[in-house]
């Protein structure tokens, strides 16, 4: 079978390698790709919001599934585009992947099902935002565009002079554009922030091993939030009965709540968590793979990708058997260029790919990377996932920190404490 891959990313990069080594797979397409994907795969020129060459390309390549990486094209209805060219895609339909195109509807949603979340208030009006926030007595909140924004539209403030700003920032400016069409204001819960990740066909829920992401841009959690500075699998935060407690709670009912809704929804349901003294609850649901979070979690995948894929697609994921992993935990470690989550430059040549991909244990998944005469560029904030497995989670950050080590570009950095909670709080 021909696969298709959608997206340019470090997730996009994992699937198409994991993919890849499916006994069943033939050949892999990833559009458009990255320098790490043509290595792994096969790049076609087509950008991810092109469905009309997107589909045309699938009918001519023999393409037996498509699977979708990123959220704008889930959300413009990309898998509603390839049903109605009666292909094959993963992913959920428009309706469905509003649950993270709005996080308006995801709180009313959340609200009607009984599902646990922090209290939140939306605003069309950044004015009325802001004599809300003067109002209240209690702070710190969070601030959050209602749309898509790549993981840069939340503020988490600590003062109510931060949240005025960031309302300000908000309402004032292009930056967000549409996503800015609403404003969330919510209180700022307390907590170790976790992923669980399921895939569900609409009927049967699949749960992977939970993961914990680093969203700040800096070591100790400061800084801005980016779309992710690295990440570790399992995060032993969540133990057996709190993941049934997350099943039964939270993805069970959300689940339910999509199909009374008549929005019934199949591919990846992302649960961001805040693990509090009450309990856990969603800060936030996403209709795809995490970026870094698909590194890790692939790394430690033993069964082939595509049968868990396939099945979901034609609503038969009870007929499998569960997923099988590695139990040795993974670590994802980011690299960026200078600036991120802000301006950053591109194509500054990047050294030492080779010499950390002969590191046992370790693969290094391309993000924003191209290819500029003969040579392996950056070309974007987040550059590279530099993931690696070991037999403690300990074990697992010296061998990708070691990767790092070998990888040079000008203006290259990372955060150095990746995975460093779980060591602290639950030992090596």
């Amino acid at each position: 079978m021909n696969i298709l891959v959608v997206g340019n990313g470090g997730r996009e990069h994992a699937l198409a390698w994991k993919l890849a080594k499916s006994p069943r797979v033939e050949r892999v397409f990833v559009a458009p790709g990255n320098a790490g994907t043509a290595i792994d795969a096969e790049n076609v020129d087509i950008a991810a919001n092109d469905f009309a060459k997107l589909i045309k390309f699938a009918q001519q390549n023999d393409v037996g599934l498509t699977v979708v990486g990123p959220e704008v094209p889930l959300a413009a209805g990309i898998v509603d585009a390839f049903a109605a060219a009666k292909l094959r895609a993963f992913g959920p339909s428009k309706l469905a992947a509003e649950l993270e195109a709005s996080k308006v509807f995801c709180k009313n949603l959340l609200r009607q099902a009984d599902v646990p979340t922090a209290d939140a208030q939306a605003f069309r009006n950044p004015a009325a935002a802001a004599r809300y926030l003067m109002s209240r007595e209690d702070v710190p909140v969070v601030v959050k565009v209602d749309g898509l924004a790549a993981g840069k539209g939340v503020f988490v403030c600590g003062k109510r002079a931060e949240a005025v700003a960031a309302i300000e920032r908000i309402g004032e400016g292009t930056e967000f554009g549409e996503a800015a069409s609403q404003i969330v204001v919510e209180e700022r819960l307390d907590g170790e922030e976790v992923s669980v990740l399921a895939i569900t066909d609409g009927r049967t829920i699949v749960t992977l091993p939970p993961c914990q992401d680093h969203k700040r841009a800096f070591d100790g959690d400061q800084g801005p939030n980016t779309g992710g500075m690295g990440a570790y699998c399992p995060a032993p935060v969540v133990d057996e009965r709190t993941m049934r407690v997350i099943e039964e709670q939270v993805l069970v009912p959300t689940i339910h709540a999509m199909k009374r809704s008549r929005r019934p929804f199949r591919g990846v349901l992302y649960a961001g968590l805040m693990m509090t003294n009450q309990g856990p609850k969603v800060l936030e649901y996403n209709v795809r793979f995490g970026d870094p979070e698909c590194q890790p979690l692939l790394m430690r995948l033993e069964s082939d990708l595509l049968d868990l894929l396939e099945a979901t697609v034609d609503r038969r994921l009870e007929e499998i058997d569960p997923p099988a992993w590695d139990p040795r935990p993974s670590v994802c470690v980011v690299m960026a260029s200078d600036g991120y989550p802000g301006a950053y430059k591109r194509g500054q040549p990047i050294r030492g790919l080779d010499e950390a991909a002969k590191l046992p244990d370790v693969k290094v998944f391309h993000a924003g990377t191209a290819t500029m005469d003969g040579q392996v560029v950056a070309n974007g904030g987040r550059v590279l996932g530099v993931t690696a497995v070991g037999t403690t989670i300990s074990a697992a950050k010296r061998q990708a920190y070691t990767a790092v080590k070998c990888i040079r570009w000008d203006g290259a950095w990372c955060r150095k404490d990746i995975s460093d909670k779980a060591v602290a709080s639950f030992g090596s």
